[in-house]
């Protein structure tokens, strides 16, 4: 099978993937094989090809938001059969026995393996993934349009439920890519008014167009004092930003697997019961109650289309923030 391996990290510029010709995997008990349609293009991908985060081991496959069919089942496997969609996100397994698993919090499982990280992901034709974590992708949601939701999608939703918002609050989001476009619709669903803080234009106006009530540079103060805000950008000179910018009793919540350096600031930053929270994954559930969000308001994916073999060319794009919205790898 085709796929687009990271050997050893390096720029995107430097095209750090590699099309090559792998095995097909079969799955053992508990697993499915998945023939993969789409795959999406996260800023974790990026962060890995760019060796800012290290994978277990090297080459791996990057990719955690595939969409494709099970064309084959693992012994013991109940949930799919093959012909079914299903969606692979970027938690692949937990332990489900130490105490975070036990609260329902197998995100933070210590020994919680990430798609396209600890295994092959899904830049690549066929994909394996353990039943209990792969998603069951409704026949409402076309492949393009499914595949950011998740990731992009179900963090979105993660970080706005850590920022602790509340329908019809105000709500500040600082980076405006992937994540941002779909959790600005969920919080317009729940009535909130948003404030978009971003440095390119092209993602203003997309903000905008998604139903923010203003869109501008982080510098700025914006049009209202915030509740929430959800840090997307990985950019840690803007956390004291966000900070400043919302209310006593407030939250902010910084949605990054790699942050740069928070700055030093003063304790007046953050005084006034303001919270400043990270997130860290998703947890299986957040996956299941995004799909069914997705339905209800609906989402709608902003996706750029780019064939496998184009995946370091995509990377490329997302770093220099060329496109609105998310690059999807046409596996197919």
């Amino acid at each position: 099978m085709k796929a687009m391996a990271l050997f050893a990290p390096a720029p995107a510029e430097e095209n750090p993937l590699k099309l090559v010709d792998l095995a097909l995997p079969e799955p053992q008990a508990g697993q499915i094989l998945i023939d993969v349609d789409v795959c999406g293009v996260c800023h974790t991908d990026l962060h890995t090809a760019e060796g800012e985060i290290h994978p277990a081991h090297l080459p791996v496959v990057p990719g955690h938001q595939a969409v494709g069919r099970v064309v084959q089942i693992g012994r013991g496997v109940e949930k799919f059969k093959a012909g079914d969609r299903a969606g692979v996100p970027w938690l692949y397994s937990a332990d489900r026995v130490c105490s975070f698993c036990q609260r329902g919090e197998e995100n933070l499982c210590p020994q919680a393996r990430f798609t396209g990280f600890h295994v092959n992901g899904g830049y690549a034709q066929y994909l394996l993934a353990e039943a209990d974590y792969a998603l069951p992708v409704p026949d409402e949601l076309s492949t393009e349009q499914a595949a950011p939701l998740l990731c992009a999608g179900i963090i979105g939703l993660r970080s706005l439920r850590k920022a602790d918002l509340q329908p019809g609050e105000r709500l500040g989001l600082f980076g405006f890519g992937a994540s941002a476009h779909l959790a600005i619709q969920i919080a317009r669903y729940w009535g909130c008014e948003v404030a978009v803080f971003t440095r390119a234009e092209a993602h203003r106006r997309h903000a905008l167009d998604l139903g923010a009530a203003w869109a501008g540079d982080a510098a700025e103060d914006g049009p209202f004092p915030l509740d929430r805000a959800v840090l997307f950008a990985p950019v840690g000179r803007l956390v004291p930003l966000a900070l400043e910018r919302i209310r006593p009793g407030g939250t902010v919540a910084i949605n990054a697997i790699h942050l740069s350096p928070i700055p030093e600031m003063p304790y007046a930053t953050i005084y006034g019961e303001r919270t400043l929270r990270s997130v860290a994954n998703a947890t299986y559930q957040d996956g299941l109650d995004l799909l069914d969000l997705a339905l209800k308001i609906p989402l709608h994916s902003t996706i750029n289309v780019y064939p496998l073999e184009g995946a370091n060319q995509a990377l490329q794009d997302l770093k220099a923030s060329r496109f609105n919205g998310e690059a999807v790898l046409q596996v197919m």
